[in-house]
């Protein structure tokens, strides 16, 4: 359960910042910045403090190759989706909903795995500290 949360949070997250449809950060706030300024800038912080969260702790844990490695195997599971017929890759909007889930996929393992690798290796995760 714990995983689900944190993938459907970074998936909630990257959702809110843009996709296909009128509901998303870029377009409301390309409408409504010279108005709702205060707001704008409001909600643009603490999606950026979102993402600082998911991308300090994803490279943390798994680093660039961890990540490039997890996106490459999501995109092999597309190809191996389209190659079947399941998925085309006609509707735009599909596409970015498809890229919104790599991505989501991507900081949710980040995110997570220091809960994975403790539950196969029996070994926990320090922060480095200096005293």
């Amino acid at each position: 359960m714990g995983f689900f949360l944190r993938w459907l949070f970074a998936f909630g997250l990257l959702a809110a910042t843009f996709n296909p449809t009128q509901w998303n950060y870029v377009r409301w706030s390309m409408e409504n910045f010279a108005s709702e300024l205060p707001l704008t800038v409001l909600t643009g912080l603490l999606l950026i403090i979102g993402y600082i969260i998911y991308l300090r702790a994803t490279l943390r844990s798994i680093g660039g190759l961890g990540m490039f490695l997890v996106l490459a195997v999501v995109a092999s599971l597309l190809w191996v989706l389209i190659d079947w017929g399941v998925l085309a890759l006609g509707n735009q909007s599909l596409n970015v909903w498809i890229g919104i889930f790599a991505l989501s996929v991507v900081l949710g393992i980040g995110m997570s795995w220091s809960y994975v690798r403790r539950a196969l290796t029996g070994q926990f995760d320090v922060d480095d500290t200096d005293n």
